[in-house]
C-alpha cells in the first residue's frame, strides 16, 4: 500500500486559477456556498487573510482561506476535492490553521457552514461547537434558500 503524503503550502492571488478549480469541484452550485473569483481575490487581498493550499502527492485537494483580527480568526472557505476527500486532506487543512491560529496569538476559531451539510461533523469532531445560526444565509441558484450554523473553537 502507498503511502500519502498530505503537503500545506501558503498560498497568494497567483493561485486563484486553483482555488477557482478547487471551489467548483467542491461546492455544490445548488448550496450557493462557493465564490466568485472577483470575491475570492477581494477577501485575498485584506489584511490578516490566509490561503492555504493542501497537495496530496503533489496533486492540489484542497484549500482554507483564513482572516484573522486580533485575538480571533474565521475560516472563511474550507474546500476538498471530492476524488480526494476521505483521505486526510480537511483534517490537515484544519491543524494547519489552528497550528498557526495558536502560533499568531488567536484565542478563538469561528466558522459558519450551512445547515445539513456534511463538514458539520468533521468541524465537531475537532472541537468547533455551534454557537448560533444566520437564517436564510445562503441562496442557491434556484432561489431555494438555506440556513448558516455558525461554529466556534478555542485555541
Amino acid at each position: 500500500m502507498a503511502t500519502r503524503t498530505i503537503m500545506l503550502r501558503s498560498g497568494d492571488a497567483r493561485d486563484i486559477a486553483l482555488v477557482d478549480t478547487l471551489m467548483a469541484a467542491a461546492f455544490d452550485p445548488r448550496f450557493g456556498e462557493a465564490w466568485t473569483r472577483s470575491q475570492a481575490l477581494g477577501v485575498m487581498a485584506m489584511p490578516g487573510v490566509r490561503l492555504t493550499l493542501a497537495l496530496l502527492d503533489d496533486q492540489p485537494a484542497g484549500f482554507a482561506l483564513v482572516r484573522s483580527v486580533t485575538d480571533e480568526a474565521e475560516l472563511l472557505l474550507l474546500a476538498v476535492d471530492p476524488t480526494y476527500r476521505r483521505r486526510g486532506v480537511a483534517t490537515a487543512l484544519l491543524r494547519g490553521i489552528v497550528d498557526d491560529g495558536r502560533a499568531g496569538g488567536v484565542a478563538d476559531l469561528h466558522l459558519e457552514v450551512r445547515a445539513g451539510n456534511d463538514a458539520v461533523r468533521l468541524y465537531t469532531a475537532h472541537g468547533f461547537a455551534k454557537v448560533g445560526e444566520r437564517r436564510g444565509y445562503y441562496r442557491g441558484k434556484t432561489g431555494q434558500v438555506y440556513d448558516a450554523h455558525t461554529y466556534r473553537r478555542a485555541l
